[in-house]
């Protein structure tokens, strides 16, 4: 029965790394990178996004990914192996890596008007372990990257922009693109305002972001500086659109803090 149960766990670590769908087209494999990303399941089904973990409760992602009861599985991409993966299964530590969260804990961002942005913090359930890595805010008083600048986006997602024709991939990729401005096109979902000082672009040819890899993180100087917002349906985006977390910046302070 114990070795059953060791080949079941083996499964389950396996099904747990590796079958997430959709990731960033034009990149390589994150290896260490990204340890803090988060993965984003609706219960509903239908739905897969990114997050990431900005310190032992709390995470960020977009406000389209969640809004409903939703699954999130945290240290996939883990620089820890298989064996250690296997001995929290069995200490019952491994139950905080994988959390339903429902819509009480979801927090998004509503400027005074009362307009919604594609932007939410998601309060956990249970506190992370310390160790477990999570990414850098920028400073309060921060401003987003100028137009020329470089940054790393990530995800999961086909190798091949046709995600209809893809083959599941087993590790988290990532890629470097250049920030560029926006066009009147270039924004989050018609349910979600937007404007110049919410929203920016990227672009660099042969790097596209695909359904499932809205939610992520964009890092710029290795710090947390953009959230994935648009969500291609049936092909992927070669121009990225992302919210400015400098204009998000003391809204995300005062939302931990409060709650």
């Amino acid at each position: 029965m114990m070795k059953l149960a060791f080949i079941h766990v083996l499964v389950l670590v396996g099904a747990a790394s590796g079958a997430i769908e959709k990731r960033i087209v034009g990149g390589k494999s994150c290896d260490k990178d990204r340890q803090y990303h988060v993965q984003i399941q609706s219960l509903q089904g239908g739905k897969s996004c990114g997050g990431s973990l900005l310190n032992t409760r709390w995470v960020i992602t977009a406000s389209h990914c969640a809004e409903q009861v939703v699954k999130l599985q945290l240290g996939l991409n883990n620089d820890v192996s298989v064996f250690t993966k296997i001995g929290s299964f069995f200490k019952g530590s491994s139950k905080k890596l994988e959390q339903v969260i429902k819509p009480d804990q979801q927090f998004t961002y509503k400027d005074e008007e009362g307009h919604a942005h594609d932007i939410m913090l998601i309060k956990l359930s249970e506190d992370m372990s310390a160790k477990l890595p999570t990414i850098k805010l920028p400073p309060v008083e921060c401003t987003k990257p100028e137009v020329g600048q470089q940054v790393e986006i990530g995800g999961w997602g086909p190798e091949k922009a046709d995600v209809t024709k893809a083959k599941i991939p087993k590790k988290l990729k990532c890629a470097s693109t250049d920030i560029i401005a926006c066009d009147e096109n270039d924004k989050p979902g018609d349910k979600y305002f937007s404007d110049e000082a919410t929203t920016m672009c990227a672009f660099k040819p042969g790097v596209e972001s695909c359904i499932g890899d809205d939610g992520s993180a964009v890092e710029y100087n290795n710090v947390l500086h953009g959230i994935i917002v648009n969500s291609p349906v049936d092909k992927c985006a070669n121009r990225i659109v992302m919210l400015n977390i400098c204009h998000y910046r003391k809204w995300i302070d005062e939302t931990m803090q409060k709650n």
